[in-house]
């Protein structure tokens, strides 16, 4: 698909920034019980994903030190895998994990291709 290739970087930078406003809405809602109520109490482990979430997927979305803010949020999403879900059944879909492997391994690409078009900082 040849003819594709000139998009390349829009739809990078379009990958970034919806990513990243999704992951930052995790942490509305975790914080500000905004657009949903958040259905579980808060914890220390909970209240600190959602400022990760929050922080990381704002500075994700407009490309400002986003290669660390994907780092750390991928980090995040192994841990909420891992202790939430991976213990449960080996298979993502299974054990209702998917949309954290999914986030993990989005901000590692992220992380390493940095923030691209479209973003305060080009590094």
């Amino acid at each position: 698909m040849k003819f594709l290739d000139k998009y390349t970087d829009h739809s990078y930078a379009a990958f970034r920034i919806v990513t990243g406003f999704l992951f930052f809405c995790h942490g509305t809602e975790k914080l500000f019980n905004f657009p949903l109520e958040f259905p579980y109490p808060l914890n220390a482990m909970t209240t600190s994903a959602g400022i990760i979430e929050l922080v990381a997927g704002f500075l994700i979305m407009i490309g400002f030190y986003s290669r660390y803010a994907a780092f750390i949020s991928s980090g995040t999403m192994a841990v909420a895998y891992w202790m939430v879900h991976g213990l449960n059944h080996p298979f993502p879909i299974a054990n209702g994990g998917e949309i954290s492997a999914f986030y993990c391994f989005a901000f590692l690409y992220i992380a390493a291709k940095g923030p691209g078009i479209c973003s305060i900082n080009k590094k």
